[in-house]
């Protein structure tokens, strides 16, 4: 193999992100972003309302964020010792394992990609109804779900920056209706402040597991400060700050939106009224004070909150294919980034592609998109997330137990074994209310197959990453080391390309 041949891809492609992209500010628009702040307080609170039956959904949000917040102190710690884009997989590969690191990283791409084409079924639900009440249009809702599937795809091959940009004026727009909103309830006739949102009883009685882990989704995102570690300014306070600044944010706008929702609407009635009307609920308790354009007006932001999850968790995904393809556990052209821009072409061209795919056989088979695709597919990522989070508690504990130096001990082991503690306690929850959770009969097909999906392909990373010990044991010794990993040649990437021509596998 010549260097000739290979030097016109190398001058077109490389192997590293984009170098001091992103500040403080701009990594908490992506994590905050792919929150969905709008979409968590008129669709995740209402539904919880209606599934649970339970009113503490504000002290649900207090009581996630300070699990996650002791979570960070160690994560973030992590992240002072490795940038890496494949966040989880790398941290869980250097804290318990390469072999469980891969399988990590196999069920971080289902997660997050059922999270990002959710969204798409999301969107087109919605939108269909309200273009024929505005304007009369009679569209199929994968029409909508395509144009909004065409934005990300463009987007997700732009220079970072530029979608930090688009993601800084969607956030701003809709925190700022969320809040009016949430005052606009307050001074409806109906408000009366409630106790109930912030009972702590709540979190001990029967159902306080599925509020427990509905809450926890709608911090989703949160973790993903670390993949843009590569791309930020001064990383080592840039994650950090970014990553307390979102849980933060995220705890109090939820608290209180939630808060003065479940007020105005009455605890009593709450429920019913949350089961009645949905995501309608939040927005037609503000129309008294503000009038019907506050129906439009909310209408518009909700579907601009979903395109900023779909454009964060985009980014996300293409960076973990990014960070797998350098290292040859993908195919190495995922691991290249166009020079100028630094974005990781290839994998947010493969992403756009599984959406597409998912779109269109949604469309084809006829199924419901709004319950079968954007409710089971959000929860379903969020269960997958919840339990990566759990994974990489350990982890963390792994990896300061044998590298301490440069951490204190709160660092190191107190706040990562408390966190673990509590994590577990959350995802048993979460795995013992997944019927709640999925809205389905327990031991139905959607409940099993859910969960064990997440199982099947830990087992396939794993597995997986002995056939490359034993196979290419050259990149498997560099699992987990991100760019110093590069260089090395084989996985799957030469499995794939062996015979395929000069330049092939580099």
């Amino acid at each position: 193999m010549s260097s000739t041949a290979t030097q016109p891809a190398e001058s077109q492609l490389s192997n590293a992100l984009a170098r001091d992209r992103l500040g403080v500010a701009a990594v908490v628009f992506f994590v905050m972003s792919a929150a969905a702040p709008l979409t968590v307080v008129a669709g995740v609170v209402p539904t919880g309302l209606a599934v649970t039956g339970l009113t503490g959904i504000s002290i649900a949000f207090v009581a996630v964020a300070l699990v996650l917040a002791i979570f960070s102190v160690g994560y973030v710690a992590m992240a002072r010792h490795i940038s890496n884009a494949g966040a989880f997989y790398a941290y869980v590969a250097r804290g318990l394992g390469r072999p469980t690191g891969v399988g990590a990283s196999w069920v971080a791409l289902l997660a997050y990609n059922m999270f990002q084409v959710a969204s798409y079924g999301g969107f087109g639900a919605i939108a269909q109804p309200l273009f024929v009440d505005w304007f009369g249009v009679d569209a199929p809702w994968w029409s909508f779900a395509l144009v909004a599937w065409a934005l990300v795809g463009v987007l997700g091959v732009r220079d970072v920056a530029v979608n930090g940009k688009v993601l800084a004026t969607l956030l701003v727009a809709e925190i700022a209706l969320t809040v009016i909103f949430s005052v606009a309830e307050i001074l409806s006739s109906g408000f009366h402040p409630s106790a109930a949102p912030v009972d702590v009883s709540t979190l001990t009685g029967a159902g306080s597991g599925a509020l427990l882990v509905m809450a926890i989704t709608g911090f989703v995102g949160f973790e993903q400060s670390v993949v843009f570690s590569e791309e930020s300014r001064d990383p080592r306070r840039t994650v950090p700050r970014a990553t307390y600044i979102a849980i933060a944010l995220i705890a109090v706008l939820y608290a209180f939106a939630s808060w003065a929702m479940i007020s105005a609407a009455g605890p009593d009635q709450v429920v019913g009224k949350a089961a009645e009307e949905g995501p309608e609920l939040f927005f037609n308790l503000a129309a008294g004070p503000l009038g019907d354009i506050a129906l439009h007006l909310g209408h518009i932001l909700f579907l601009t909150s979903l395109i900023a999850a779909m454009i964060s968790f985009h980014n996300i995904i293409s960076r973990y294919m990014f960070s797998l393809g350098r290292e040859g556990v993908l195919p190495r052209l995922f691991g290249r980034t166009v020079p100028g821009t630094g974005a990781p072409k290839n994998g947010s061209l493969a992403q756009s592609a599984v959406g597409l795919i998912v779109v269109a056989l949604y469309a084809v088979m006829g199924w419901d998109p709004l319950v079968q695709l954007f409710f089971w597919g959000g929860t379903g990522g969020g269960l997958g997330v919840l339990l990566l989070i759990t994974l990489t508690a350990f982890a963390v504990i792994g990896y300061f137990a044998r590298h301490p130096e440069g951490e204190d001990v709160l660092h190191r082991i107190v706040a990562p074994v408390i966190s673990a503690v509590l994590l577990v306690v959350v995802s048993y929850l979460a795995l013992d209310n997944i019927a709640t959770l999925l809205g389905v009969e327990p031991g139905s097909k959607p409940a099993v197959v859910v969960p064990a999906s997440f199982g099947v392909l830990l087992l396939g990373g794993i597995l997986w990453a002995f056939f490359l010990r034993a196979t290419r044991p050259q990149v498997y010794s560099g699992i987990g080391l991100g760019a110093s990993s590069a260089t090395s040649g084989g996985g799957f990437a030469a499995a794939l390309n062996e015979g395929a021509g000069p330049g092939a596998g580099r």
